[in-house]
């Protein structure tokens, strides 16, 4: 797994948690899942999706492709904002949601990888058009864009996930400030 914040943390195999206790007024967390990596004593090494510049400690966002869980807790109106994000591609099905389940979540469990189009694939998963193409038609660097059939590829599939960088009014889900949430790889 992968966090660029609140730490570093160690390998998460099948099965296994942890927990992650994060400061009220953070902003722009992310949340990933690694996987085919192979690490030697000191750490260094590479994973197949979501590496981190061969390190076993990520210090900076992991590559593309990668499943995002994104969050910013207590910001306006004491709100905590959360997402699931393909922006950066798809390697592993997500949920992230309220820790006692009192409101739905939001999950993107379609098997993506399996039906990623063929100019999107990548090894052990499945990019999203901006890191293939590198247009502002995909990428938005100019502030202003729509969906395209690639990304609506990735929305008709996980409807309640970031599909392109403009797709806030349907990918972008509150709680009050101080929820607890869970975030679960593979469900």
């Amino acid at each position: 797994m992968g966090s660029s914040r609140p730490g570093r943390r160690p390998p998460l195999s099948r099965g296994q948690t942890w927990t992650i206790n994060v400061a009220a007024g953070t902003r722009g967390a992310r949340i990933w899942a690694r996987t085919g990596c192979s690490f030697d004593g000191a750490g260094r090494g590479q994973c197949q999706t979501g590496d981190c510049n061969g390190l076993l400690q990520c210090q900076a966002y992991g590559q593309p492709p990668n499943t995002l869980a994104e969050y910013a807790l207590n910001q306006f109106n004491n709100l905590d904002f959360f997402d699931i994000s393909l922006v950066d591609g798809f390697n592993v099905p997500m949920e992230f949601s309220e820790f006692r389940r009192l409101h739905s979540g939001i999950r993107c469990t379609a098997d993506i990888n399996g039906q990623c189009p063929n100019q999107l694939r990548a090894p052990g998963g499945c990019n999203n058009p901006c890191t293939v193409y590198k247009t502002d038609r995909y990428c938005c660097n100019s502030g202003s864009c729509g969906p395209t059939p690639e990304s609506m590829f990735f929305k008709q599939r996980c409807p309640d996930a970031y599909s392109y960088p403009k797709d806030d009014a349907t990918s972008t889900f509150t709680c009050p400030g101080g929820t607890n949430y869970r975030v679960v790889f593979c469900p």
